[in-house]
């Protein structure tokens, strides 16, 4: 069970991280305009995510990658909540229910622990 949720969660990030690309528009609307250089931080991260993906199936980076995916995981966050307080719809969508916008916050710390429990 441990492997097939590795995989899962590395076939997220991978495709998480190539939305960065084709979704950027609705990734760059999660950053306060205050933010510089927005659709680099976007691609950036979007690479970021398929790196950790690749770094987590191989066996010799897996436990490193891991803290990294748990700390990139908390420095996104705060897009997150920004998105939620200020009704902006999830990449991809012209409008998001705010209830969902909310939930979503909830899934990060799943997020978390699933990453860290399949690399332990």
């Amino acid at each position: 069970m441990r492997k097939i949720g590795l995989y899962a969660f590395s076939l997220l990030f991978i495709a998480a991280g190539i939305s960065h690309f084709v979704l950027d528009d609705g990734f760059v609307a999660m950053l306060p305009a205050y933010v510089p250089l927005r659709y680099t931080l976007i691609y950036l991260t979007g690479i970021a995510e398929i790196l950790l993906a690749i770094g987590l199936l191989a066996p010799a980076t897996r436990k490193l990658t891991a803290i990294v995916a748990v700390i990139y995981l908390i420095a996104i966050f705060p897009a997150n909540i920004y998105s939620a307080v200020y009704d902006i719809p999830m990449p991809g969508f012209e409008e998001t229910n705010q209830a969902i916008l909310y939930a979503r916050l909830l899934v990060q710390p799943v997020l978390i622990w699933w990453v860290w429990k399949v690399t332990r």
